[in-house]
């Protein structure tokens, strides 16, 4: 269980390599919890995310049906320049790519029945590409996500009301990302 109390599957430890500029935070976890009060927040908290990630970068997300992933993969694709038109719930194309100043590979992993089954169509390939990867329904194949995913995990708290759990690499990027998205959090 999470230090948010909830049951979130943390990435498991990173493993830095020597002389790796991120050794230093390479086993510590940020954690923030944020409140959405509408969809437009969501998407501007997605929005604060996209603009720290970098190639490379892995996001993973938890949720039920209906609590605001592919939303958030929208806010995410804007901040990556990406117009959020193009964003759409990939379920029956499993992976969607989209071109731009970084690439965005949006995963929705709902329809696989596991990771056996991701390895079939090349998960390990998508999650090590060139651009962000998003992936919707990740418990399905946690075993295959990066050791140092960032996790954003929805509840859903009202109508269009969520909380918003992220678990990031404690890096100074996300130092940004945290001061872009200070009004959502708790006791602000």
């Amino acid at each position: 269980m999470s230090p948010l109390g909830r049951n979130v599957p943390l990435c498991r430890t990173l493993d830095a390599a020597p002389g790796d500029p991120d050794a230093f935070y390479a086993n510590s976890l940020m954690q923030l919890l944020f409140l959405s009060g509408s969809p437009g927040d969501t998407v501007e908290i997605a929005r604060a995310l996209g603009a720290v990630l970098r190639p490379g970068d892995v996001v993973a997300l938890y949720g039920d049906l209906g609590a605001g992933k592919t939303l958030f993969c929208k806010g995410v694709g804007e901040a990556l320049g990406i117009p959020p038109d193009r964003i759409v719930s990939p379920t029956f194309t499993i992976v969607t790519e989209h071109a731009g100043p970084v690439p965005l590979t949006h995963i929705d992993v709902y329809r696989l029945s596991g990771a056996r089954e991701a390895d079939e169509i090349g998960m390990r390939e998508l999650l090590s590409g060139d651009g962000v990867c998003l992936v919707e329904w990740a418990e399905k194949i946690a075993e295959r996500l990066p050791t140092d995913c960032i996790q954003v995990t929805f509840t859903i708290s009202g109508d269009s009301r969520r909380e918003i759990a992220v678990a990031a690499p404690d890096l100074p990027r996300f130092d940004d990302f945290r001061a872009r998205s200070q009004r959502f959090q708790p006791g602000r």
